[in-house]
């Protein structure tokens, strides 16, 4: 199966409980990216997942797209923690426009 578009896939803010990630959620598969905010209100993105049935199609850039989106919505800094993250803003440095806490670079 090759890439499609995912963005009619709304992105989940699971916030709930010790663990806080963003999800997209795709037929009965998640993909998600765990996250945490300081008290500085600096989100830090920890760790990106897509489920094995899903790689390769495209779900982790629309997942990390629109989690970036998100926190410009929000106003909030990020720390981009997770590999995955910090491959995608290298490959799409626009993204990263006015996101980047400071001490965080993309490059």
């Amino acid at each position: 199966m090759g890439k499609q578009n995912w963005e009619h896939i709304p992105l989940i803010n699971n916030d709930s409980g010790d663990k806080k990630r963003f999800e997209l959620k795709i037929d009965d598969q998640v993909a998600f990216t765990d996250y945490m905010i300081s008290k500085q209100n600096i989100i830090y993105l920890t760790h990106t997942e897509v489920p094995n049935a899903l790689e390769g199609q495209g779900v982790g850039s629309a997942l990390v797209s629109k989690v970036l989106d998100h926190i410009k919505q929000t106003g909030l800094k990020m720390a981009p923690l997770c590999p995955f993250v910090a491959a995608y803003l290298k490959r799409h440095p626009e993204m990263a426009d006015g996101l980047l806490a400071p001490g965080y670079s993309v490059g």
